[in-house]
């Protein structure tokens, strides 16, 4: 099927950054005085926004702690992005390079706060293969409702039929889904293919440059 858009997610699709927000989920939890949860609880809020991240594991929280712990977790996790940087899952680059080149336009709906998301793009070398971006501070739903998806297809003016929404977790196939546009579950992030499949997930990729055989 010939694709017009690719909707990528960030985390987990585009970069490994698995160690470094879980090395920072757990330095923030020990400087909150809260439960150590296990890295798989914390692995399991990658690609949710950072409240929503922290309603998942403690939903005992109240909303003014959230607002404290996001806070506490986002200075730690500045920190520790320069001890522990992010980098590109293998072939990102060199497919993005393919893809832009036959045309498609490649865009990123990313529940990670702007200033972030924009940071980390630029110092991996990817900002410029992306010709439209929604972070999450550029929308009131996070996923997996669609507003993201939504939003590029009607600021884009392309019809959902004609986009492919590219993810690691279940939450970003159902972001799409629930936009009505194809999606593709990615296995080599924070997610599987059994849960990526059980999403709704049309395709299923292991490898990044696959993409390109869709």
């Amino acid at each position: 099927m010939k694709f017009d858009l690719l909707i990528f997610d960030f985390d987990g699709t585009l970069s490994d950054t698995q160690k470094t927000i879980v090395t920072a989920k757990r330095e923030a939890a020990t400087t909150l005085g809260i439960r150590m949860a296990s890295d798989a609880e914390f692995i399991s809020t990658i690609g949710l926004s950072a409240e929503d991240g922290f309603r998942k594991v403690y939903p005992e929280m109240t909303e003014e702690e959230v607002a404290n712990g996001v806070k506490v977790y986002r200075q730690i996790f500045n920190r520790v992005k320069e001890e522990i940087p992010p980098t590109l899952f293998a072939g990102v680059k060199e497919t993005l390079a393919s893809l832009k080149e036959q045309g498609i336009t490649l865009t990123i709906a990313s529940s990670r706060n702007n200033p972030s998301l924009y940071l980390l793009l630029e110092r991996l070398g990817i900002r410029e293969y992306f010709s439209y971006i929604v972070g999450g501070d550029d929308i009131e739903h996070f996923k997996p409702h669609p507003e993201a998806v939504l939003k590029t297809l009607a600021d884009l003016k392309i019809a959902p039929e004609r986009a492919l929404v590219v993810g690691d977790m279940p939450v970003d196939i159902g972001m799409g889904k629930g936009a009505g546009t194809y999606t593709c579950g990615v296995t080599f992030g924070n997610s599987c293919r059994e849960d990526l499949l059980a999403a709704g997930a049309d395709y299923v990729v292991d490898t990044f440059p696959e993409i390109l055989n869709l």
